[in-house]
């Protein structure tokens, strides 16, 4: 049986829509390599290393949508399979079907895990090897900097737009990272105090921390579990505790949505004026502009993270799994306690039905925006820069900006329930 202690994750994997935070970084990734090949025109080395490393991505890409198709799949095959066997393992107290079926399950996992951390050492590799054509743009731009004429009272202005720019957005991070530091510190309180109501007294021990144990091991998603503790919370003080931390953490988590917000906005001016800085640049025979590599690397960055959550999540999710089934086994839990606590058996697995349903949903949602991205998006590589009209140039650079100003930040509310 799971302790109080296992109970509830304080990271966003316990949502089922964590995925969605995959598709802003993936999108943001082929634009930025867009509009970094554009200010490549009269630099072919140059070119044709960026051609590679976006050849790469795009490849990389092609393996993150196979994954998400396989992790659809298998939260497919436990809404189809076994969530109906448990049902039937429950309703005519059949252990070893149970069993039999959690070890099938198991194996699914088991396969998704070793992939993903797969996929994740290619992005570790290949974010490396983003970096070092990184390396190169720079040693290139030093040896351009001994052609550079002077600037023009244009390029100046813009440069110090930029720097304020930097140093707006450099503040803003500081202040995400410092409410991301709280928000950890809320769902610390708020894993402790539901720890502490499912051991608080010893006449209310077994059956609460029983039900509890339970229905966290069928539903592994942790905003279900809050909605259950509280409904099973029989004291007054204990519902207005957890309900003013999870208050609390809602301003939080809504205060950082914001700052998020307010970052992407900055984030889109500094682009937009890199860019035009980056343009009279070209006009100017003046230095290339690579800041949109650096910004390719944090998109990987994000997206090699989300992809060691989704690790961290299914290796949670096996973990659990292994628990019942090792409870099937003992008797901890169908033989001496079935009777009882078949209703709630039954309220889990239907819990469960409904949150690995969209968990599925989300990541065939997320796998299409790859699958896109895997196809389509990296058809700019085709053509040259340098092969553009100005006319064309400019078209081009309005329409990559437009496209990249629409991209909003998919941020995943994990405090959003209702109690």
């Amino acid at each position: 049986m799971a302790d109080g202690k296992e109970l509830v994750s304080s990271d966003s994997t316990g949502s089922p829509e964590f995925i969605q935070q995959l598709l802003p970084s993936a999108e943001r990734t082929a634009l930025l390599y867009h509009l970094s090949y554009l200010c490549l025109g009269g630099f072919p080395k140059l070119e044709r290393l960026l051609r590679e490393r976006a050849v790469e991505t795009q490849l990389l890409f092609g393996s993150s949508e196979a994954l998400l198709v396989k992790c659809a799949g298998t939260s497919n095959n436990l809404v189809k399979c076994l969530l109906p066997s448990l049902k039937v393992s429950v309703n005519n107290i059949k252990p070893e079907l149970a069993e039999k079926h959690l070890k099938k399950a198991k194996e699914w996992i088991d396969s998704i895990i070793t992939e993903v951390k797969e996929i994740v050492k290619r992005y570790d590799k290949h974010n490396s090897d983003v970096a070092a054509t990184t390396s190169d743009f720079i040693t290139e731009k030093e040896e351009a900097k001994k052609k550079q004429q002077q600037q023009t009272s244009e390029m100046k202005e813009l440069q110090k737009i930029i720097d304020d720019l930097e140093a707006q957005h450099a503040n803003i991070s500081k202040k995400i990272e410092d409410s991301e530091k709280k928000i950890e510190e809320k769902n610390s309180e708020i894993h402790e105090l539901i720890s502490k109501i499912s051991t608080t007294k010893e006449e209310d021990k077994t059956q609460t921390h029983t039900d509890v144990g339970i229905f966290s091991m069928i539903v592994p998603f942790v905003e279900s579990i809050i909605r259950y503790i509280f409904k099973m919370i029989k004291y007054s003080s204990e519902k207005d505790q957890l309900k003013a931390l999870h208050d609390d953490l809602t301003k939080t988590t809504e205060a950082q949505k914001h700052l998020k917000e307010k970052e992407w906005n900055i984030q889109n001016k500094l682009m937009d004026n890199q860019l035009n800085l980056a343009k009279l640049n070209i006009e100017n025979d003046q230095v290339l502009s690579i800041i949109h590599l650096d910004e390719v690397q944090k998109c990987l960055s994000r997206i090699q993270q989300i992809l060691i959550q989704l690790q961290k999540f299914w290796e949670k999710v096996g973990s659990l799994l292994d628990t019942l089934k090792k409870s099937t086994l003992t008797g901890d839990i169908w033989i001496e306690d079935l009777t009882d606590m078949k209703e709630l058996f039954l309220e889990s697995i239907d819990a469960a039905k409904e949150e690995w349903t969209k968990f599925g949903i989300n990541c065939m949602n997320a796998n299409k925006i790859f699958c896109i991205q895997a196809n389509d998006a990296y058809r700019f590589l085709e053509i040259s820069p340098s092969s553009l009209s100005k006319e064309e140039w400019q078209k081009e650079y309005q329409s990559v900006k437009e496209k990249l100003e629409k991209i909003r930040p998919n941020t995943v509310n994990p405090a959003a329930i209702t109690l």
